[in-house]
């Protein structure tokens, strides 16, 4: 499900949203941190301070000699004042930096938390991948609002009191000059704020696009198979066509508010030499003094600088990135699946009443009102050509999956209702596109069944990962693996490869290794030769016997091992029965099974 309020998030829920993250992710830290700022902030205001004292105290000591040891001890402060401000700066902008890379981990961390919580259903839709791409965008901004929002409250805010105190006190005129000035500048930013929030929402498709393509000519995945077809430049036009579309919006927005600054800007320099006007009228009127005059002309600058860093640097950061930050919060808002936590039987009963899908955005249904029972204990093998609907069948058996209409019940309990952790705990599968990990062997195994793994020596492991092996017929030769179980199987961390026979043999032995009463083959047998399936198969059915046992196969030969074989046929289940009693019926699976009769002549 996704989220479609895009402009519900105001500034202050990001706060309330991100502010806590952040003080969780290390609260000592973040404490610290602005401790630190606040000092910072207070130094640079008493150096001004000190500087028109140091000023006022020069022509007194001209005309008495007895205030040296006064103004020996001002310039003595002033100087530590300057070292002060040093080392505070240093480690002022140390902890920002730590402080954002610990609040970016912490909220990666829970994005992917996010992400695990949601439907799986939602990864089959692109506006959802479109969401989970921009909330990772948002998790960098996220971090950098922190960090600004501190400096302002922590650094800047101490600096600007101290200031506007002793503007104040010398002539509260220049006090509210400086604030006044600065207004078409804060103006300016909200503008950007409404401009590149627009931005971020509209070019997320073209952004996926690129990205896409990109991964087309680079990632390890595509590119072997993207240069033996001679399709690189192909996928490079695809590529530059989308970063240019992506382009030109960026500098549609970037010229909009170029424009808006520049005249901004005109405004502000104009109030900048106001302030200086009414700074030298008022030492010329004798209202403020010539050290004064120093401090804050001195000063001037200084004040000019940061403020330009608040409004211009540090919010225009924040009004670059507030679209993705509001990316990231819908996105952590999104519904998640929920229910609750059941202990199911050992070997329950499935059953599917009357169920229908469609994945989002389909014109039509995947699956079109099926029932079916499977019992406690049997066997069933789904067949059917391609597209027939057999992954999306099992899916929804599984739990991956809630039908759109009708109920699917394991054990009696309604899959909609019943907490995930509760369906798949004794739920063990193997699909066609199974994982390579670049990992060892062993662990390749293993992640099966993490809990296997805790507080085992060597010999039980090796006891379990041995009879995950025999099982899945997986041979351990010396001669290819010579580190055994500890071989690491990925060349980019130094390690072999191996075939996509070997590879399938492995993500069955990781099925097999995990702790299950229901397994589930979708077809993971696409790259092993028909004789090996079927013998792969045959073992299948006895280590099966006494628990619920799935297979998705379109090779004929290897379903007759089911009790029961369930033939789909454009979203809808076309016939039910054992191999003997489908080919007397001399129907689609008749047909079928004469048609790949010859791949099982010499095999069944």
């Amino acid at each position: 499900m996704i989220n479609n309020n895009k402009n519900n998030i105001s500034i202050m829920k990001i706060i309330f949203r991100i502010f806590p993250m952040a003080f969780a992710a290390s609260p000592l830290y973040f404490i610290l941190g602005n401790l630190v700022a606040i000092l910072h902030g207070i130094s640079h205001g008493f150096r001004t301070l000190m500087t028109q004292k140091l000023f006022d105290s020069v022509p007194l000591l001209i005309l008495n000699d007895n205030v040296f040891g006064e103004v020996i001890l001002i310039a003595i402060t002033l100087a530590l004042t300057f070292i002060m401000i040093q080392i505070l700066n240093g480690a002022d902008n140390f902890m920002i930096i730590d402080n954002e890379n610990i609040i970016i981990g912490y909220i990666e961390q829970k994005v992917n938390e996010k992400a695990g919580k949601v439907d799986i259903i939602s990864f089959e839709n692109p506006e959802y991948l479109d969401d989970i791409r921009r909330a990772k965008e948002g998790i960098s901004g996220s971090a950098e609002l922190v960090s600004t929002l501190t400096s302002l409250i922590s650094l800047y805010v101490p600096y600007f009191i101290f200031m506007g105190i002793y503007l104040y006190n010398l002539k509260p005129i220049l006090m509210v000059s400086l604030i006044i000035i600065f207004i078409p500048t804060f103006i300016t930013q909200f503008i950007r704020v409404k401009i590149f929030t627009d931005l971020a929402d509209e070019s997320g498709p073209i952004r996926r696009e690129y990205e896409y393509y990109e991964k087309c000519i680079v990632d390890k995945q595509y590119f072997k198979e993207t240069r033996i077809l001679g399709a690189f430049h192909y996928f490079k036009e695809l590529y530059t066509c989308s970063l240019n579309l992506l382009n030109k919006e960026i500098w549609k927005a970037e010229k909009k508010i170029g424009i808006i600054e520049l005249f901004m800007r005109l405004l502000t320099v104009l109030g900048y030499i106001g302030v200086l006007y009414l700074l030298f009228i008022s030492l010329l009127n004798g209202e403020i003094s010539p050290g004064a005059f120093g401090a804050v002309f001195g000063s001037l600058g200084f004040m000019f600088n940061v403020m330009e860093q608040i409004v211009c640097i540090r919010i225009g950061e924040i009004s670059n990135n507030l679209g993705t930050i509001k990316n990231l919060i819908r996105f952590l808002d999104m519904p998640e699946r929920d229910g609750k936590d059941y202990n199911i039987d050992e070997k329950p009963d499935i059953a599917l009443n009357n169920v229908s899908f469609s994945y989002p955005g389909a014109k039509k249904p995947s699956l079109t009102n099926i029932n079916l029972n499977i019992k406690s204990g049997e066997t069933i093998a789904i067949v059917g050509e391609n597209g027939a609907g057999k992954t999306t069948f099992v899916k929804l058996i599984m739990g991956l999956y809630t039908p759109i209409k009708g109920k699917v019940t394991i054990g009696g309990k309604d899959t909609s209702e019943i907490s995930t952790k509760s369906i798949y705990i004794n739920v063990s599968a193997v699909f066609q596109k199974y994982q390579r990990y670049e990992m060892t062997l062993g662990e390749n195994i293993e992640i099966g069944s993490l809990n296997k793994i805790a507080n085992k020596d060597s010999i039980t492991r090796n006891k379990f990962l041995d009879e995950a092996v025999l099982k899945a017929d997986l041979e351990i030769s010396e001669e290819k693996l010579e580190n055994g179980y500890d071989t690491m199987i990925s060349r980019e961390f130094n390690g072999i490869d191996l075939s996509g026979g070997q590879w399938q043999k492995i993500a069955i032995a990781r099925g097999f290794y995990r702790n299950h009463n229901m397994i589930v083959l979708d077809e993971p047998t696409a790259a092993i030769d028909p004789a090996m399936e079927t013998n792969l198969y045959n073992k299948f059915a006895e280590l099966a016997k006494e628990k619920t046992a799935i297979i998705v196969t379109h090779r004929l030969g290897s379903a007759k091992i089911g009790d029961r074989i369930i033939v789909m046929d454009n979203g809808q289940i076309a016939e039910i029965g054992s191999h003997d009693e489908l080919m007397d019926m001399d129907g689609k699976y008749t047909r079928m099974y004469s048609a790949q009769s010859k791949w099982y002549s010499q095999t069944c």
